[in-house]
């Protein structure tokens, strides 16, 4: 496995990046993956949120799951796993609903879209950003700092059947909902799932409530791009209007506002100090998050995945 790490590495640095950053960690396979994390399939629960009259977002292992329910059926933003589907579709009962119709995915991540796994074979319409299809269709390794995941390309069962490119719409449920991408950031094939009726947008991992966002700079993710997707999408909204993260609870338009100062504020810091040729090693000595870190946590996997993606832009 190392071998293959190496390789990888290699081809990063040749034909994608010039600056490859950090060593990948030894890569886990999702039922270790699982154990790091403290995943139990077995004992998850779903807990559910009321949003708006028709809409409501599930917590259980992975990515939140917003879901709409009304008469033109169920449309669903991100589905966690296939191990716990049994429970989401037990919760999405108990809201009304009977089959999924539509699931979006706002990225490729397994914590997000592995659902598909078990969705697609049903004969849900799945749906994404173009990027992320092509991203599900390949074998790639997820660099996150305390460890890897490689994650194994999707049966074609599990392929989004809708893709677009910047933007599309669906008319459902007595409300309007805009799938729109800004470009790369938390990975290359993110989507802002904006529900017009209830006022009410999921950003998936490109907004994070539960610490500092996680970069995938290795699958070209990059700090400018989640600064830039996070600022675009607030244009979109307004003051009033729900915001549903990727991880973390729901919060609303001032706390997205709050975390895309702080991101812009510690982006200019780490390019000042890379302007002055500072080392990764240096930079974490520098503490250019320290007045967040309480609030927000551990600043490693992130100040490790934006340093790589504001580095390589400057070499490749």
């Amino acid at each position: 496995m190392k071998n293959l790490i190496v390789i990888v590495l290699f081809l990063f640095c040749s034909t994608t990046w010039a600056h490859s950053g950090p060593e990948v960690p030894e890569t886990m396979d999702l039922d270790t993956l699982a154990k790091t994390f403290g995943w139990d399939f077995k004992a998850a629960q779903i807990k559910t949120e009321k949003v708006g009259d028709d809409l409501f977002v599930l917590f259980g292992l992975g990515g939140n799951i917003a879901v709409s329910v009304g008469e033109d059926g169920v449309f669903i933003v991100d589905d966690q796993f296939p191990q716990i589907m049994p429970k989401i579709k037990k919760a999405i009962r108990k809201l009304g609903g009977k089959d999924v119709d539509f699931a979006v995915t706002t990225h490729w991540h397994f914590d997000h879209a592995e659902g598909n796994l078990a969705l697609g074979p049903d004969g849900v319409w799945l749906v994404a950003q173009e990027n992320s299809r092509e991203m599900m269709k390949g074998d790639h390794i997820i660099n996150l700092v305390i460890t890897a995941y490689e994650q194994k390309a999707y049966p074609e069962s599990a392929w989004p059947d809708i893709t677009f490119s910047d933007a599309m719409q669906f008319h459902l449920n007595g409300q309007q909902i805009d799938l729109l991408h800004f470009g790369p950031a938390h990975t290359t094939g993110d989507a802002a799932v904006i529900f017009r009726g209830t006022n009410a947008v999921h950003l998936g991992d490109v907004y994070n409530n539960t610490g500092y966002p996680f970069i995938d700079a290795g699958n070209g993710g990059t700090l400018d791009g989640v600064i830039h997707f996070c600022s675009e999408t607030l244009k979109q909204i307004n003051k009033e209007t729900i915001v549903i993260p990727g991880h973390g609870p729901i919060a609303d338009y001032n706390t997205l506002k709050d975390y895309i100062e702080m991101l812009s504020t510690i982006r200019d810091r780490l390019n000042r100090l890379i302007d002055e040729g500072k080392s990764l090693e240096e930079v974490y000595a520098a503490k250019p998050t320290a007045e967040y870190d309480e609030k927000m946590g551990d600043n490693t996997g992130f100040l490790n995945r934006a340093y790589m993606s504001l580095t390589h832009k400057r070499v490749r």
